[in-house]
């Protein structure tokens, strides 16, 4: 059977590039994890903790808080991609920055072999890195 259709051509610009980053490391033997994360509306999200290699998100729906150190915190609406290096980087916030409607977001991570792919940071090691924290805005 023959497919007398022709092919379109729209693959030539169905591309869009959200964002690029160079990744710092990524450790032999990683392995990737892509996750969907939905929070309620106005919910802070995960407590301040670091990933053990790059992670590279992109929001669905709402807006996420993020906070990533030595970067002051942004809002990354629907549409809109984020990323951070992982490692010994801190994350310290990826809330829901509005308190009407939810935040969906997918993240993919390069996760190192043996360790954790999230990894909370106690109060202690904080006070001991708020010198590397973006200034707070008022």
């Amino acid at each position: 059977m023959s497919d007398d259709k022709p092919r379109s051509n729209a693959w030539q610009t169905a591309l869009t590039t959200l964002q690029e980053a160079q990744p710092p490391f990524i450790p032999a033997g990683a392995h990737v994890m892509t996750v969907v994360i939905e929070y309620p509306p106005g919910d802070p999200g995960t407590p301040p903790h670091r990933h053990s290699g790059p992670a590279f998100g992109y929001v669905i729906e709402g807006e996420m808080l993020l906070e990533v150190e030595g970067e002051p915190e942004r809002v990354v609406r629907a549409g809109e991609a984020f990323w951070e290096p992982g490692g010994d980087v801190i994350h310290y916030q990826d809330g829901n920055h509005r308190d009407d409607v939810r935040l969906r977001f997918t993240v993919t991570m390069l996760c190192e072999p043996g360790k954790p792919m999230l990894t909370l940071v106690d109060e202690e090691e904080l006070v001991q890195r708020r010198d590397r924290r973006a200034p707070r805005p008022s």
